[in-house]
C-alpha cells in the first residue's frame, strides 16, 4: 500500500520498523509473564508484593536496555534527526500496543483496557490503567506519520519552534497524570528526603504493598493528549498547504 503523502524509501522503512517494534512487543511480554509467574502465579494485581532489591535493580536495567533498543532502531532507519525521532516514536508505539496484545492473546490480561498497570520504574513509578498509555501511542504514531510526510512534501520541512513548545507541554502534563498516585504515596508517607534508601525503609514497604490505585487523572491526562493533539493537527495543516502550492520547475 501506497500513502502519497510518504515517500516509498520512508514507507518500506516503516513496514520493517513495525515489524521489528511488533516482534519486541512480543518479546517484553513474554519476559513480563515470566515474572508474573514467579511473583503472580495467581495472575498481576494490586497491591504490588515485594522484589528483591537486586531483581529490582535488573528490572531498572531491563527498562534502561528497551529504551535503548528503541532508540536505536530510530538511529538506524531514519536519515535525518527530525525522521530518527519519527521511527523512534513509531518503533515505541508499535511496541507498546504489541506488549499489551502479546499479555492479552498469551495469558488474558488485562481483564479490560481500564485493568492498573504498572508502565515504568523510572525515574520514580508510572501507573495508570491500560487505555491511557494505548491512546499515547496512538498519538505517538499520528506525530511520526506527521514528520515523515513533512519531511516529504519538502525536504526542509520542520516542527516550528511553539509546535514543540506546545508538545513537550502536554508530555508533561501526561506525564504528571502517571507519576500523581505514586508521587502522592511519596509525599504523604514523607518520602520524597529519603528517596535513596526506600529500598529498606519498613515504612515505605508497608505503605507500598498495601497501595492500590484507585483514581486515575483522566481530566489532567486528558488535558496534555488535547494539547499535543492539538499541535498535530497544527502541523498536519502546515503540510496539506505544503502540498497545495504547485512545484515550481527549476
Amino acid at each position: 500500500m501506497v500513502n502519497p503523502w510518504i515517500s516509498r524509501d520512508i514507507t518500506g522503512k516503516i513496514w520493517k520498523t513495525g515489524v521489528f517494534a511488533l516482534a519486541m512487543g512480543f518479546f517484553e511480554a513474554i519476559i513480563v509473564i515470566y515474572l508474573r509467574e514467579l511473583y503472580y502465579p495467581e495472575g498481576f494485581e494490586f497491591p504490588v508484593k515485594l522484589i528483591e532489591p537486586r531483581i529490582f535493580s535488573f528490572e531498572l536495567l531491563r527498562e534502561s536496555a528497551t529504551i535503548i533498543m528503541l532508540v536505536c532502531i530510530g538511529l538506524l532507519a531514519g536519515k535525518t534527526g527530525l525522521q530518527q525521532f519519527g521511527f523512534f516514536l513509531f518503533a515505541f508505539a508499535v511496541w507498546d500496543i504489541f506488549y499489551y496484545t502479546g499479555l492479552k492473546l498469551l495469558i488474558g490480561w488485562p481483564d479490560s483496557l481500564l485493568t492498573w498497570d504498572i508502565l515504568f520504574l523510572i525515574p520514580i513509578t508510572w501507573v495508570s490503567p491500560v487505555l491511557a498509555p494505548v491512546i499515547c501511542s496512538f498519538s505517538m504514531i499520528y506525530m511520526a506519520m506527521l514528520i515523515f510526510a513533512g519531511e516529504t512534501a519538502n525536504k526542509q520541512f520542520r516542527p516550528a519552534s511553539y509546535e514543540w513548545l506546545i508538545i513537550i507541554s502536554g508530555a508533561i502534563i501526561i506525564f504528571i497524570s502517571f507519576i500523581w498516585d505514586y508521587t502522592n504515596l511519596l509525599v504523604k508517607g514523607g518520602y520524597l528526603n529519603e528517596l535513596s534508601s526506600l529500598i529498606t525503609n519498613e515504612d515505605f514497604i508497608n505503605d507500598l504493598t498495601s497501595y492500590i490505585p484507585k483514581y486515575f487523572r483522566w481530566g489532567i491526562f486528558l488535558i496534555g493528549e488535547a494539547v499535543i493533539i492539538i499541535a498535530l493537527l497544527m502541523i498536519h495543516r502546515r503540510i496539506a498547504n505544503i502540498r497545495k502550492k504547485p512545484s515550481v520547475a527549476p
